[in-house]
């Protein structure tokens, strides 16, 4: 466990001393493997900020008194409490995590995208600021927008150059659609505020880290539509195919499935997490890109790969026609436009913080279908047996 006598030394070799966190969207996807991380390896405590708890209740239980020490939750909407300047003072480290990124809201909701991730971002950044601790802000690998390559004739030899579609945090542009594309509403608000802390440190002093995720994936990502979700959301690619998998329905394969994307399994992510809270003189004023360049697939072969995958994992045949091909328009609605690629530079990570990722695209589409199977399956069932109502 955490405290087992033994003091933790950071990368240089010094002691780390335990830090109170508050941790904003400490109930999402990444906040719960982060918290379960911090608690069973650091003696860190954690002040959870969150409207909703439920991926991490099993950290709130009275029974789990090694931790109850060490772990508050505090249900907050960040958009309008007057707790929320209090709770940073009181920290050492701020993390926010609290955003809306998921691709169909962004052309559906572009007005709460906006806002959401600019707007209500901004209280944490000047809290911060001003009463000098330290931020680590989760952006996107999405502020990258297009590869330059992306703008070459289909067939030109350099879209093979990787100085034209790997993206680099300090070189790379970030290159958006035009404006009625309003797909384009998360990534230019998420840029925003990425420069407004840049300049929080330029100006006033302010010690941030930004961190650029590229698909972290794993057990308690997103939502199956009308079990543990609204019945009418979209959620993210993976999710997506796995509710379909789930309800043995056809992947949808959007324009082809023709976008390439790499993958990264969310417990590597989170030891690059742990060595930036850990390393601060390593990590300040720095962007870090967190993904994992191996793992690199077109859509349509992620979607061939999950369906084996699951029919290995859940015992049952694949359906006669696995995939189905949609338009972005009939999919996402009008405004939809996308990235080409997204394949990270690991460079500057892998200098700061020594950190490589570890776990292939099976072995993490494994892990993580094996949790959809077993938390799902029986649900799904259920909820596509039950007579429909005329």
């Amino acid at each position: 466990m955490a405290n087992n006598g033994a003091v933790r030394l950071d990368l240089d070799g010094k002691p780390i001393k335990p830090l109170t966190i508050c941790m904003i969207g400490a109930g999402g996807f990444i906040g719960s493997h982060l918290c379960e991380k911090l608690l069973n390896e650091t003696p860190h405590k954690v002040l959870a900020l969150d409207v909703y708890n439920d991926k991490i209740k099993h950290l709130l239980e009275p029974d789990t008194s090694e931790w109850a020490e060490r772990i508050q939750f505090h249900r907050i909407n960040i958009k309008h409490d007057s707790r929320l300047e209090g709770l940073v003072k009181m920290a050492d480290l701020t993390i926010n995590l609290a955003a809306i990124c998921t691709p169909a809201d962004y052309n559906t909701r572009p007005l709460d995208t906006i806002y959401s991730n600019f707007i209500d971002a901004l209280p944490v950044v000047k809290y911060c600021s001003e009463n000098n601790k330290r931020l680590i802000h989760f952006s996107t690998c999405e502020v990258y927008g297009k590869t330059i390559g992306s703008f070459l004739p289909k067939d030109h030899p350099l879209r093979q150059d990787p100085d034209f579609y790997v993206l680099k945090e300090d070189t790379s542009p970030c290159i958006f659609g035009s404006i009625e594309k309003q797909r384009w509403s998360y990534a230019c608000a998420k840029q925003l505020i990425e420069r407004l802390v840049y300049a929080e440190g330029a100006e006033n002093g302010l010690e941030f880290t930004i961190v650029r995720p590229f698909n972290w994936i794993g057990p308690r990502m997103d939502f199956i539509p009308g079990i543990d979700g609204p019945s009418e959301g979209v959620p993210r690619v993976l999710a997506c195919f796995s509710n379909n998998l789930l309800r043995r329905e056809p992947l949808k394969l959007v324009d082809g499935g023709e976008s390439q994307r790499t993958f990264i399994y969310i417990k590597d992510a989170i030891e690059a997490v742990l060595l930036m809270i850990e390393n601060p003189e390593r990590a300040n004023g720095h962007i870090f890109n967190v993904g994992n360049p191996n793992n690199e697939v077109t859509v349509r072969q992620l979607a061939e790969m999950m369906t084996k995958v699951y029919s290995k994992v859940s015992g049952e045949t694949a359906i006669e026609s696995p995939t189905i091909d949609v338009s972005s328009k009939e999919f996402y609605g009008e405004g939809y436009d996308d990235s080409d690629k997204r394949i990270p530079d690991m460079t500057i990570i892998n200098r700061q913080l020594g950190w490589n990722p570890k776990t292939s695209l099976w072995d993490l589409l494994e892990s993580t279908l094996t949790y959809q199977h077993r938390t799902y399956a029986e649900a799904v069932k259920k909820a596509t047996s039950k007579p429909v109502a005329s």
